[in-house]
């Protein structure tokens, strides 16, 4: 069940993957905290500049033309803090629909400050 208590939240995952679609690093990067960290299998990214760095180069490399997707099935916010659990993936350039061996589970944990929500952690694992 879903739970959802502040529209910010669904904002700035839009954002997030308009940046994404964009294939825009600097605005990717721009919603994470200065000293987030990112989790993936096999990597661990410290900061926001790790960030950029890490999808400037996937943008004009690996996920040139790619898309992010992520359905959100769990949010819950608590106070200035968000948990947000949902099944993500990439779509990469010309595909329509995403591989089973490539459907994340992804957490993210999400503070509002100063009025704006910032993506304080990432982390995903392969969903099957």
């Amino acid at each position: 069940m879903t739970t959802r208590t502040d529209a910010g939240v669904d904002e700035l995952l839009r954002q997030v993957y308009a940046a994404w679609t964009d294939n825009d690093a600097d605005a990717f990067a721009a919603l994470y905290l200065p000293d987030a960290t990112v989790v993936m299998p096999g990597v661990l990214h410290r900061g926001r500049e790790a960030v950029r760095a890490y999808m400037a180069a996937a943008f004009a490399g690996p996920l040139k033309g790619s898309r992010g997707i992520d359905e959100p099935e769990d949010v819950r916010v608590i106070g200035d803090t968000a948990v947000v659990v949902s099944r993500a993936g990439i779509l990469m350039a010309g595909e329509t629909a995403l591989p089973a061996d490539r459907e994340r589970l992804a957490t993210w944990v999400l503070v509002r400050r100063d009025g704006e929500w910032r993506i304080a952690a990432y982390a995903n694992a392969p969903a099957r």
